[in-house]
């Protein structure tokens, strides 16, 4: 709550969001009757089954996906009220999204990959910007390199500065270690949580490691398409301020 008494909007505000889809056995039920509320500034893992909905959820939450029920507000905007653009152009201002398999465009350079969401963005530093992004994950001497010549632990990082770049209000992740090695994956989450902290991005992590999870504000746990668990890590059993 504010010092006014006003009480702040959330930066993810899902509101009885079910989610059908048709297949040749009948419609399937992915998502059934998921409320949700994540204030800004908040690390969330989500964590669950395989086919549990975990994904899908966050691709409702990027408006990848949208939801056949129910409402969802991102920053106080209603996805269901904006069209196939609108929906773009509100990916571009508001989240950044890093997948477990990079998705970095294979023709293009490093600093070319990470320059694309500027350059559509109209930013006209752009290419100023993403160098100093490849700086800040220690890409620096992999400015010209393209993906087939980087390890995976630095595709990943390219993938990092990619989604950085446009300063985004919030941040998900699909299991963004899930191709990299311990080591390299523990690299690559440090630097995730680092780039975070210093930006204030809200961030929601897709995760199977339960110490990776333990990493967040808050862990929840998906099953059958429903949140059944929520446990938030700031407050003790008793309920006060950890």
């Amino acid at each position: 709550m504010r010092d006014d008494g006003s009480v702040p909007t959330p930066m993810i505000l899902l509101d009885d969001v079910h989610l059908r889809l048709e297949s040749a056995a009948g419609p399937v039920n992915i998502l059934r009757g998921v409320s949700l509320r994540v204030d800004h500034g908040e690390t969330v893992a989500v964590v669950g089954p395989s086919g549990s909905g975990k994904s899908t959820m966050m691709m409702v939450m990027g408006g990848l996906e949208r939801q056949t029920t129910g409402a969802v507000a991102i920053d106080g905007v209603d996805l269901g009220r904006l069209d196939e653009d609108g929906l773009a152009l509100f990916r571009r201002r508001t989240v950044g999204i890093v997948f477990q398999n990079f998705h970095l465009v294979p023709t293009m350079t490093a600093l070319e990959n990470v320059a694309i969401p500027l350059e559509f963005a109209g930013a006209r530093d752009a290419f100023e910007r993403a160098r100093a992004g490849l700086v800040a994950v220690g890409l620096e001497q992999r400015l010209g390199h393209y993906p087939g010549q980087l390890s995976g632990g630095e595709q990943q990082r390219v993938a990092l500065a990619r989604a950085f770049a446009p300063a985004p209000k919030l941040l998900l992740a699909d299991e963004p270690t899930g191709n990299l090695d311990g080591a390299t994956g523990d690299q690559v989450i440090d630097l995730l949580f680092a780039l975070r902290a210093r930006t204030g991005t809200t961030l929601v992590l897709i995760t199977h490691n339960p110490e990776l999870a333990r990493r967040c504000d808050r862990e929840l746990r998906i099953a059958d398409g429903l949140i059944a668990g929520d446990v938030d890590r700031r407050f003790d059993a008793a309920g006060r301020g950890a």
